[in-house]
């Protein structure tokens, strides 16, 4: 198998109608009314919106933007806006900062150096704001976690990967960045550096090691088994990359897991 880019091209007006399909569906079996989104101005979260209002209709849509003191981007909020407009989503900006601050006030062994550990309780925060609006509206939570990031385990466990539907999460990052495009997504938003927004100036691709053009197709040769002698000299990048890629997506296995238990027969 050789690794190029045309191994990721798809049919896009497909993909975009079954996913649709699957949004209609879902919510229209389980009884709900519509669909919450955390707006947060990059690709995945904005193709998530536009795919939505054109499942259920924008009126049935609610996205809110989560700022915070520490990563505020006027350039993000923006652009999150800009989506909401171009897709008449009704939309709140709800600035999460007083509640990240009770959490930091009241652990105990809250550490302002681990950034880590401290980006995780914003991920994780956002998500209780998604949850609670969709709770009192009857609205499903839809998540935006993409392929690439998932394999990797690039997201927050009951954080940003904390949704009850994941409609994109079966499409690699640049066939989302695609599929935007072919949405009527803005270019600059659609193709803007990708980051969690955890940290000041966070970059996923710099945090990755490489981007996402290259990681994916690692990626797409891992799915398909191929040797990472295969991976490598099919990219003509170091085999400790391809390692180091490898690793990762069997490491966070258990974020990708609902919790074990023991067996029925216990």
């Amino acid at each position: 198998m050789k690794l190029n880019p045309s191994v990721l091209e798809l049919n896009l007006s497909n993909v975009k109608n079954i996913i649709k399909q699957f949004i209609k569906g879902y919510i229209k079996n389980n009884g709900f009314e519509g669909i919450i989104i955390g707006l947060s101005g990059g690709v995945d979260s904005s193709t998530i919106a536009a795919l939505s209002c054109s499942a259920i209709g924008n009126e049935n849509v609610t996205g809110l933007i989560l700022p915070e003191k520490e990563t505020y981007n006027i350039n993000d909020i923006n652009d999150a806006k800009i989506v909401a407009e171009k897709f008449k989503i009704k939309v709140e900006t709800l600035d999460i900062s007083e509640s990240l601050k009770s959490f930091y006030k009241t652990l105990p062994i809250f550490d302002y150096k681990d950034k880590v550990s401290k980006g995780n309780i914003k991920a994780r925060t956002r998500m209780i704001y998604l949850y609670y609006y969709a709770n009192k509206l009857n609205k499903l939570v839809c998540g935006s976690s993409d392929k690439s990031e998932t394999m990797i385990g690039y997201f927050t466990k009951w954080g940003d990967g904390g949704a009850d539907i994941s409609p994109i999460m079966e499409l690699y990052k640049t066939q989302v960045q695609n599929l935007a495009i072919h949405l009527g997504i803005p270019k600059k938003i659609a193709l803007k550096p990708p980051s969690p927004n955890l940290w000041l100036n966070q970059s996923a691709e710099k945090e990755l090691g490489m981007k996402y053009e290259t990681l994916d197709l690692v990626l797409y040769g891992i799915e398909h088994m191929m040797t990472i002698e295969n991976i490598t000299n099919n990219l003509n990048i170091s085999k400790s990359l391809v390692l180091k890629i490898k690793n990762r997506v069997l490491s966070s296995e258990h974020k990708r897991r609902m919790p074990f238990t023991t067996k029925k027969w216990i």
